[in-house]
C-alpha cells in the first residue's frame, strides 16, 4: 500500500463492531475512480435501471438500520457461526494443503478484474446464487452445516488474501445483501491488515465475525508476510415489504444475468479440473 493510502487509511476512526454511528452515512451508488460494471446487452442496462430503483427502496425499507459496519447483537446467529470456527479452520487447513490450485476472484469472476487482476486474492466457493458446489461442500461439511444458521443465506466462500495483496476502494453492486466475514487465519501483525467500510475500519480476528454492508465504499488489504482467510458469506438484507419482496426477486433473477452466469460456468470448469487432478494423484 502506498504512503498515501496509509495516511488516508490513518484518518479513518477505528471502531470495534459495537461502536455504531447514530446518524450513518448516506450510501453513494458508484465509486470515484472504479469503473462500474457493465454489459452492451438492452436486457442487461434494463435490469440495472431495475436495480438502482430497488436499491434506494432497500435503504428505506431496511428493518436494522443502514450503517457500514454492525453490531453483531442485531444478528443473534452470528455467535453461532462463531462457535462453528474450530471445526471451519480444520476444514480450511485441509483446503490450504492446495492453496496454489484455488483460482484467483477474477479468474472466476471477470468482473472482479476491475479491482484485483493477480492472484493474490484467492477464493473455494462453496455456494451462490442458487448453485451449490456438491464437491466442494462434501469437503467442508462443517462450514456448510454452520451457515444454515444463517437466514436468507446466498455465497459461502473462503476468502483468501496473500501477502502485500490490496483490494482497492470500491462498491459492491446491490445494496440488497450484507455480508460476514469470519476470521479464520489471521497473521500478525494485525495493524498490518484490515478492512475499511466507509470511515470505519475493522482489524479481523480469528473466530471473530464481522458483518457489514459492502454496498459502502471499502477496500481491504494485508501488509503482513503471511496468508490472510476469512469466511466469507452474502445474506439477504431484512427488509421491510415491498422492499423484501423485490429484494428476493432481483436476487432470484440475478442468476440469468452475465455478471452471474459467467462466473458459475468459470465455477464449474475450475472445479472439474480440479477435482480430476486429485483424482490423478490419489491413482498415483
Amino acid at each position: 500500500m502506498s504512503d498515501r493510502d496509509s495516511s488516508r487509511l490513518g484518518a479513518c476512526r477505528v471502531t470495534t463492531i459495537a461502536q455504531q454511528d447514530t446518524n450513518p452515512p448516506a450510501q453513494r451508488f458508484g465509486t470515484d475512480g472504479i469503473k462500474p460494471m457493465g454489459r452492451p446487452s438492452l436486457i442487461t442496462r434494463i435490469f440495472m435501471r431495475i436495480v438502482a430503483f430497488v436499491e434506494r427502496m432497500n435503504v428505506q425499507f431496511s428493518k436494522v438500520g443502514n450503517p457500514p459496519i454492525y453490531d453483531k447483537a442485531v444478528f443473534p446467529w452470528a455467535s453461532k457461526v462463531e462457535a462453528a470456527y474450530p471445526a471451519i479452520r480444520a476444514e480450511l487447513e485441509r483446503v490450504l494443503t492446495r492453496k496454489d490450485d484455488l483460482p484467483g476472484f477474477h479468474e472466476l469472476s471477470a468482473d472482479v478484474a476491475t479491482i484485483s487482476q493477480d492472484r493474490g486474492w484467492k477464493t473455494f466457493f462453496l455456494c451462490g446464487y442458487g448453485f451449490s458446489s456438491e464437491n466442494n461442500i462434501k469437503a467442508c461439511p462443517q462450514t456448510w452445516a454452520a451457515c444454515q444458521n444463517i437466514p436468507g443465506l446466498i455465497t459461502v466462500m473462503y476468502s483468501i488474501l496473500e501477502p502485500g495483496k490490496h483490494l482497492p476502494a470500491h462498491r459492491g453492486p446491490y445494496n440488497g445483501v450484507l455480508r460476514l466475514h469470519l476470521g479464520l487465519i489471521i497473521p500478525e501483525p494485525r495493524e498490518e491488515l484490515g478492512i475499511r467500510v466507509e470511515h470505519e475500519v475493522y482489524r479481523w480476528r480469528e473466530g471473530e465475525a464481522v458483518i457489514f454492508d459492502d454496498a459502502f465504499e471499502h477496500e481491504a488489504w494485508n501488509r503482513t508476510p503471511h496468508t490472510r482467510v476469512v469466511l466469507f458469506v452474502d445474506f439477504r438484507k431484512p427488509l421491510r415489504f415491498p422492499a423484501n419482496f423485490l429484494n428476493w426477486l432481483l436476487l432470484n433473477l440475478a442468476v440469468f444475468t452475465p455478471f452471474i452466469r459467467e462466473g458459475l460456468d468459470n465455477q464449474k470448469a475450475w472445479e472439474k479440473k480440479f477435482y480430476e487432478e486429485a483424482e490423478a494423484l490419489r491413482n498415483r
